[in-house]
């Protein structure tokens, strides 16, 4: 079987090259081979971590086909009975098809064909899901997003045991199974396998995958490009599309680890079939790429919560083992055995065990894991996520500037958001998606409707918000075409600094950020400085809202509190869903602060505005009379009637609380006096110390290394070129 790359692609596209697929009719050929099955059975005593998670898997199966599986009739939402059940059954059908394979035992070979025949019995017989909502309904599942992914676990399981299989089996369910779910999420679901989404990409892995074990070269060339064939969708398409030359995802951490397993699932089934494709070498490597942008968007194991974000999803994860195994097998990365080391099982194939082989083996150096910039956009031209760091992976510090497009459906109104976290914890927190995943009580596992009402909004994020109203006033199609621009990046030894700027989050006022992690500034912990500048030609309220992690230990001002007449911060756009707790008058260019303590570590978060500024201690839970909100915290700093305003503020770790040992050091910090000075375009932040050193940081928001800057602070003046420095003095600030 041969067919030809469209010749439109080829002159499109010059990565790709004329190639014809080389298809194989030995079985298993797609993430396993049988190469790989031998070469383990050999060698499986030289992994005992490969051999517990085989015989683990091999006992769950046993303990599965105790009863017969139930195959029930396709009726709950996500989270109930039937779709909990036939997601078993699909993942069941998978595993006992790869433990027959490695370990020969044809018993569990007939539990995957016992499940794929009962399957073929039932899928011609249904209609679409009674559960189904909008345009990409479901047959066995609500939508078929999850047909999908089913689909790739049973191709699989099919491919493994097809060998065994009798010519009536084999056409039974080939043609009442495989060939109707195939058909029914390429031709039959054209708004979704044409889609550059990730809905997208699991249909059109599905579908390709199953070209591959049916040898069936028109679900071959439909998954790679299209259902047309021309190009302009399909998984090549895709590629090209929903990655930043840095592989970066477009919706973010949390989605990235969820569409890699379709794009890592059908590249390496591709690789197997069709190696002259070099899929892995597609735009110079991306999907490598986007592997590792998964680690490095990660703290202590977990993704930044980015977006629709549920927040226990991190690098152990089903996604990420394949992805750690693959790369692996790529690129023999020495550091790669290490991140597997947090990942809590293995793989069942060739790349899996190699990877196991050589964890046990010892054979691993640390993950470098250090300050980054990830472009986003096909062409990496539509803003940056930059990543700040400091100290190791496990208990240093990371500070996130979100810059980034919207990220499509799954994106937050959040334009120049923030994240810190530091001593191994999320101490300016973002609070992700409102969202029990599969738990059938809460909206059928579905978004709640607070998602919409308070996680997208932008006061639900370290992010500027004007006149209480959302970036883009929350309307997706609008923020879809408008993303940050991002203006300086710089690592060095002593300074981590990112800056970005956002002109049309609002009709009449633009607003920059800067962002810097400094070190041995003032303790033995950096320190992290913010600065932003809002514009406009007409007067608003502005509001910084800082939702931190953390138990409150002392404030600077005497706080008024609210309670006895409690009621929510505002009417609408997620301020609805916050209680004011308490208040603070602050006068214009004073300094504020506030101390709270974060597990065994103290924060002290000191800020100015230009103008008079309240603070506002907030709860999220108003508005929730079903409870769907967690119970957290944020300060926001407001600042109303102005045209200009910024905002300035150093965020000091320091001293330690133990409360088994009974003792407490350094509560108080060591950060005396902070000042901000804005002169002209350029600004001056001062922060001197209990030792009487003072350091001054120096901003022009000019990446030109050529433009030289001055300033005068206190009568002396400052001068430098390019976007910042640094001035060190051994003096006291004058009063």
């Amino acid at each position: 079987m041969k067919f030809k790359v469209p010749q439109a692609l080829i002159l499109a596209a010059a990565t790709l090259v004329l190639w014809t697929p080389g298809y194989s009719a030995e079985h298993p050929g797609l993430l396993l081979s049988p190469e790989d099955v031998e070469f383990i059975r050999q060698f499986k005593h030289e992994s005992p971590a490969f051999s517990r998670v085989l015989e683990q898997t091999a006992a769950e199966l046993d303990f599965y086909f105790e009863t017969e599986p139930d195959v029930p009739e396709p009726v709950d939402a996500g989270g109930g009975y039937s779709h909990e059940t036939h997601k078993r059954n699909g993942i069941a059908i998978h595993d006992a098809g790869i433990v027959y394979q490695l370990t020969g035992e044809e018993t569990y070979a007939r539990h995957a064909v016992q499940l794929l025949l009962s399957y073929a019995e039932m899928y011609p017989g249904l209609g679409n899901h009674p559960q189904s909502r909008g345009s990409n309904p479901g047959r066995l599942f609500w939508q078929n997003l999850n047909e999908s992914v089913w689909l790739t676990y049973a191709i699989q399981g099919f491919d493994a045991v097809h060998n065994i299989l009798s010519a009536a089996e084999r056409d039974r369910i080939v043609n009442n199974l495989l060939r109707p779910m195939a058909d029914f999420l390429s031709e039959g679901s054209p708004d979704t396998f044409d889609r550059i989404h990730n809905h997208g990409t699991w249909a059109v892995a599905a579908v390709g995958m199953t070209g591959y074990a049916l040898n069936d070269e028109d679900y071959v060339r439909k998954a790679l490009y299209g259902l047309n064939g021309g190009g302009d969708s399909g998984f090549i398409r895709q590629i090209d599309l929903l990655f930043s030359p840095d592989g970066y995802y477009s919706e973010g951490p949390y989605y990235q680890r969820y569409a890699m397993m379709p794009f890592l699932l059908f590249a390496r089934s591709i690789e197997a079939n069709d190696p002259e494709l070099k899929i892995f070498e597609h735009r110079e490597g991306i999907l490598l790429k986007a592997i590792y942008a998964c680690i490095d968007l990660s703290y202590a194991g977990l993704f930044f919560p980015l977006n629709d974000a549920i927040k226990d999803k991190g690098l152990d994860t089903v996604e990420l083992r394949y992805g750690i195994a693959i790369a692996h097998a790529l690129t023999s990365d020495p550091a790669l055995p290490s991140i597997a080391e947090l990942q809590s099982s293995y793989v069942l194939n060739g790349d899996g065990f190699r990877l196991a082989r050589e964890r046990d083996q010892g054979e691993s150096s640390p993950f470098d894991y250090r300050s980054r910039l990830f472009r986003d956009g096909p062409e990496g031209t539509q803003g940056a996520l930059a990543v700040l760091r400091s100290g190791d992976f496990s208990n240093g510090q990371a500070l996130v500037l979100k810059a980034t497009s919207q990220g499509m459906g799954h994106g937050h109104f959040d334009k120049l958001g923030l994240l810190f976290y530091d001593n191994g914890n999320e101490v300016l927190s973002d609070y992700g998606a409102a969202r029990f995943l599969n738990v059938e009580q809460k909206n059928g596992g579905r978004y709640l409707p607070e998602n919409e009402t308070w996680a997208k909004q932008s006061i639900a994020h370290n992010a500027l918000v004007v006149d209480e109203t959302s970036h883009f006033e929350g309307r997706l199609r609008i923020a879809e075409q408008r993303h940050p621009e991002f203006l300086f990046f710089e690592s060095a030894d002593d300074v981590q600094i990112a800056s970005g700027r956002m002109e049309d989050a609002y009709e009449d006022t633009s607003f920059n950020r800067t962002v810097a992690l400094l070190d041995g500034l003032a303790t033995d912990n950096p320190v992290m400085i913010d600065v932003l500048h809002a514009s406009s030609s007409s007067e608003h309220q502005y509001d910084l809202p800082v939702h931190f992690n953390g138990h409150i230990v002392d404030t600077s001002h005497s706080l008024e509190p609210r309670i006895a007449n409690l009621r929510p911060l505002g009417a609408a756009n997620g301020y609805q869903h916050l209680w004011l707790r308490a208040s603070a008058e602050v006068p214009a260019g004073e300094k504020f602060a506030v101390t709270w303590l974060t597990e065994n570590r103290f924060y002290t978060y000191t800020a100015i505005a230009q103008h008079d500024m309240e603070v506002l201690f907030t709860e999220l839970g108003a508005n929730d009379p079903l409870f769907n909100l967690r119970r957290e915290q944020a300060l926001v700093f407001r600042v109303n009637g102005a045209k200009s305003n910024y905002f300035a503020s150093v965020l000091e770790p320091h001293g330690e609380y133990n409360g088994a040992e009974e003792y407490t050091l350094n509560s108080a910090g060591s950060i005396e006096d902070f000042r901000f000075l804005r002169e002209g375009r350029s600004d001056v932040l001062s922060i001197q110390t209990g030792d009487g050193s003072q350091t001054i940081l120096a901003l022009s928001l000019d990446p030109n290394e050529t433009t030289s800057h001055t300033v005068s602070l206190e009568g002396r003046p400052y001068s430098w070129n390019g976007f910042y420095a640094f001035f060190g003095e051994e003096r006291k600030l004058q009063e």
